[in-house]
């Protein structure tokens, strides 16, 4: 067996051929081949090829491969094993650092690592500077990474590195890895900047702390008397400030210390002396401003100086007396006097003073007005009767009884607003509603000056509403109404307030009565007789009125009772060739009523009354005509039978 090419490159194809030798005397002999790779064969069956094509081989093909060969006597002959290793050409190369991250501190060990995921072979790597690609190693050797080292970095060795790989089958390159050589910082200087030649109390003065060298970012502490004051980042190297604000207590020995994670170090102590400073420009102002606070809210007086330094000494004073209503010393160019829950009685004119030592400063007066927020008004409703009855004007009136005016009232019924009133001097203020049903419920006003609205409890109000005329309406089980059925007279009146009594009539004559609660109808349940017949209607009262209903009209059919059969002439036995009358009449039953002559249940005739009463038949008899007769009779409410009567009719 051979391999074209014996060391294939991942992704070409390898040609495999069986090379046999057959005696000079058996030329003619045919021969067939077939392939294996790792004990499995390649192709199913044999072939009278010599050759086996493998178009595309991968890593997964690598093996021990061999043939056979065998002729038409089946005698097999197998070939000697040949290895076929698949080469990978390599790929996904990258770049590490060590230590990770690419930072690394001046004089310490770097390595940068150079790996690849897949290669086989001998592999030879390269390490590059820069994107111009500055040279700085070549290794070559059988493995998928490899390191380059730089014993003791220094300031030149900042930059970015890359690497390639080569197995033979072209180089392939790492992406761009940024490296960054770290300085640890040098001992700072710090600078105390004021605003004049000598420091004083009030003053700003700003403290500038700088470390000539060192990789950023580096952070500054400031120090006075060792005691920290606080701290600035210089995120891009370079120096940072803090600024402050000078008392006395700010004298002494200032430092401070520059620190960039690789050793911190602390500037030389800078001293410094504060002076104090007269206080100046004193004025008053207050909480809430425009001179107005509200009764029962916070006043606050506010006593500042433009200038002064030390403890200061703050009192606050009434113009009409001069005496002091407070008096505060603190450190500070101002300071605050509170008055809780002002009252109306605390309005007048103010001024302060501020002393620090060196002389006191007034500052001028001050007017300050108290407002007095409306109270919770109380409304009142005013009908021209007990009962409010639709159609009646009503009048709302809301009243507060404290606020400063001017004062809006809001009328609402039911959290919808009807509209406002304005009392410009304070007071009451009114609003007039012609009512309709709609207009019941709860009624409520609102007072507002500005200084915050107050709503009134709410005060029900209920419309009363006549009766309208009612609708009478019979309810029956069937379309006609029937002796003995139950019919439901249903009197209803659209509007009206409750509660309705509904009386029943027929003919004028009172049926009973039915209470509504709580509005809408009322039924009253009637079995009819024959005498239930005629005009019924209903009347509604709610003590605001009586309404009658129109009239409605109703017939009552009565079903027919069991008939009377008689004969004429009424004997027992009669001759042939006689004419008999045969009679049926029901006693009780609405026309039209159908009659039915029954011979032995076999009908003779029917014949009808349309304005009731009875029905007869006349017979011409033979000798067939014996035997027992009867009849029935209907009105469309159900058939009655009548008893069987016996003839004998004899030649």
């Amino acid at each position: 067996l051979t391999a074209r090419p014996s060391q294939p490159v991942e992704g070409s194809s390898v040609t495999l051929t069986c090379n046999t030798r057959v005696p000079l005397g058996n030329l003619d002999v045919s021969l067939q081949f077939r392939f294996f790779r790792n004990g499995q064969v390649l192709w199913p069956g044999w072939s009278s090829s010599a050759e086996l094509q493998l178009p595309t081989v991968w890593r997964e093909d690598t093996g021990s491969y061999w043939c056979e060969g065998k002729t038409t006597a089946s005698r097999v002959t197998r070939s000697s094993r040949v290895q076929i290793q698949v080469q990978i050409p390599v790929c996904n190369v990258s770049l590490e650092t060590q230590p990770p991250g690419g930072q690394v501190q001046k004089g310490q060990r770097l390595a940068l690592v150079c790996e690849v995921a897949t290669g086989t072979g001998d592999i030879t790597f390269l390490w590059y500077k820069g994107a111009l690609g500055l040279s700085l190693e070549t290794k070559t050797q059988r493995s998928l990474a490899a390191k380059f080292e730089i014993a003791a970095v220094g300031d030149s060795d900042t930059g970015k590195y890359y690497c390639a790989a080569d197995n033979g089958y072209g180089p392939s390159l790492s992406e761009l890895v940024s490296v960054t050589v770290r300085i640890p910082v040098s001992r700072p200087v710090l600078t105390v900047r004021a605003p004049g030649a000598q420091a004083e109390e009030g003053d700003m003065v700003e403290l500038r702390c700088e470390a000539q060298s060192g990789s950023p970012p580096i952070l500054y502490r400031f120090y006075h008397k060792n005691i920290t004051l606080g701290r600035s980042s210089a995120h891009a190297g370079g120096g940072a400030s803090f600024n402050l604000s000078l008392t006395a207590e700010h004298s002494g020995n200032y430092s401070c210390e520059a620190d960039n994670g690789l050793g911190a170090r602390r500037s030389e102590a800078v001293p410094l002396s504060v002076t104090g400073v007269p206080v100046s420009n004193v004025s008053l102002e207050m909480r809430p401003p425009r001179g107005e606070v509200v009764e029962g809210g916070n006043l606050v007086l506010l006593c500042s100086v433009a200038e002064g330094t030390g403890d200061i000494t703050f009192s606050w004073h009434r113009e009409a007396t001069g005496t002091s209503v407070g008096r505060k010393i603190q450190r500070s160019l101002s300071a605050e006097l509170e008055v809780p829950a002002v009252q109306e009685n605390d309005a007048g004119r103010y001024y302060c003073r501020a002393d620090n030592g060196h002389g006191p400063a007034q500052s001028k007066v001050l007017s300050v007005l108290v407002r007095i927020p409306v109270s919770c008004p109380v409304l009142t409703v005013r009908a021209p009767r007990d009962l409010a009855v639709e159609g009646d004007m009503v009048e709302l009136q809301c009243e507060a009884q404290k606020g400063s005016p001017p004062i809006l009232y809001w009328f609402y019924h039911e959290d919808n607003a009807l509209g406002n009133s304005s009392a410009p001097f304070g007071g009451e203020a009114s609003f007039n509603l012609s009512v309709t049903a709609e207009h019941s419920g709860n009624y409520s006003c609102e007072a507002d000056n500005g200084l915050g609205a107050q709503r009134s409890e709410a005060v029900p109000l209920s419309i009363s509403v006549p009766v309208s005329r009612p609708v009478l309406t019979v309810r029956m089980p069937w379309a006609q109404a029937v002796e003995g059925h139950v019919v439901e007279l249903l009197c209803e009146a659209q509007r009206g307030s409750p509660p309705i009594l509904y009386r029943f009539y027929h003919e004028g004559d009172a049926l009973g009565n039915s209470l509504a609660p709580s509005g809408g109808g009322a039924s009253f349940n009637l079995s009819l007789t024959a005498e239930h017949s005629g005009n019924y209607s209903c009347e509604a009262n709610n003590s605001l009125g009586v309404q009658r209903s129109e009239v409605v009209s109703l017939s009552i059919m009565v079903p027919v009772s069991r008939p009377v059969f008689t004969l004429n002439p009424a004997v027992a036995q009669i001759m042939v060739g006689d004419v008999l009358e045969l009679r049926c009449e029901v006693q009780r039953g609405s026309p039209p009523i159908l009659y039915w002559f029954y011979h032995e249940d076999v009908i003779l005739e029917n014949t009808s009354a349309p304005f009731g009463g009875g029905a007869s038949f006349n017979l011409s008899l033979t000798t067939e005509h014996s035997g027992n007769y009867s009849c029935g009779a209907d009105n469309g409410l159900g058939a009655q039978r009548s008893e069987a009567v016996s003839l004998n009719v004899t030649g």
